[in-house]
């Protein structure tokens, strides 16, 4: 039997450059998400945004007696009753320095739990963003027409802004809208509204600064082993050496982990904030005030300017080595 060729007219409407690009990204999270580590890892992140909106749901509650919080203090008696009042009463005459100061510690703590969760998924993801390909000699295949190098770059940079969205972003914005749903007052909505902006944005440098040195790592070898040594190197390796007292400054600045926690403390300002609770607030115990004020001066940024120019630095060269590995495929 002889088999015959079709040869009619293709009659299918094209797809374009997005659904392109949203292919490559759609597949790289669906690989990821196949793997018990990751899901695991998206679990701890959202249950940790979930109990931070719980503390800042507690607190919102403050503002109105009978609330959660006065249940949650009364449990220990006239004491926890006592502090529960002077909460209440410090929240309706200093609505802007309490919200602002708590929203901003717990932006602060979930920065911590955010960036770190991330910095796993993506020693996970990195084998799967160039290397595979490069090892493999997909890479020669992927970037022949219609595929060019831009979709490429683009679909890959979505799975690495993907990852920090389902670990990061998601999870804050998660802490920020359960802790004023119920809030009996919008005062929690408006001075929270800073606090929020500035972790957004925190967010965004981590992102514009881990994505290029993700992707020109995890394309600097065709062995997964060799670009996961590397980025642990960078990672681990690197943020010890930058915590040693007394090394030198561009050796600290080679650490994007020293460049990212210099950068949250400029951005997110928690030293600002505790500096204006224990200035603001009429609080009589001068223990705690000096502790607020002692916290204050340990989480203000040192050399913000320094490690931001690291960062550009490192990004640059890690792009230099993506697109030189991209062009001699």
């Amino acid at each position: 039997m002889q088999a015959s060729l079709d040869l009619s007219r293709w009659k299918e409407k094209p797809r374009g450059l997005s659904y392109r690009r949203w292919v490559i990204v759609t597949t790289g999270l669906r690989q990821l998400a196949r793997g018990r580590f990751f899901r695991a890892l998206l679990v701890i992140s959202w249950v940790i945004g979930a109990l931070l909106a719980a503390a800042g749901f507690l607190c919102s509650q403050a503002a109105s007696p009978g609330g959660s919080l006065d249940s949650v203090l009364g449990a220990f008696g006239a004491r926890g009753a006592a502090v529960a009042s002077t909460i209440r009463a410090l929240l309706l005459l200093y609505p802007d320095v309490v919200v602002r100061t708590l929203f901003t510690f717990l932006f602060w703590l979930q920065s911590y739990f955010g960036l770190f969760l991330s910095l796993i998924a993506l020693t996970v993801l990195i084998p799967g963003l160039v290397t595979r390909d490069r090892g493999s000699h997909a890479l020669t295949v992927y970037l022949s027409r219609p595929l060019t190098s831009l979709d490429y770059l683009l679909g890959k940079f979505g799975i690495i802004v993907g990852v920090l969205v389902l670990l990061w972003t998601g999870p804050l914005l998660l802490t920020w809208l359960l802790s004023i749903l119920f809030a009996s007052d919008r005062d929690f909505a408006i001075y929270s509204a800073g606090p929020l902006l500035r972790a957004l944005l925190f967010n965004g440098i981590a992102l514009a600064a881990l994505a290029p040195l993700a992707m020109g790592i995890s394309a600097l070898a065709r062995s997964a082993r060799a670009t996961i040594v590397v980025w642990l190197g960078l990672w681990l390796v690197a943020g010890f050496l930058a915590s040693v007292p007394h090394m030198p400054d561009w050796m600290r600045r080679a650490s994007f982990s020293h460049d990212l926690k210099e950068l949250r403390g400029e951005t997110l300002r928690l030293d600002q904030a505790l500096t204006e609770a224990a200035a603001a607030l009429p609080i009589t115990n001068e223990r705690f005030v000096q502790s607020l004020n002692n916290a204050g001066e340990r989480s203000q940024p040192e050399d913000a300017g320094g490690s931001a120019a690291g960062l550009a630095v490192l990004g640059g060269l890690s792009a230099l080595v993506f697109f030189r590995r991209l062009r001699s495929e």
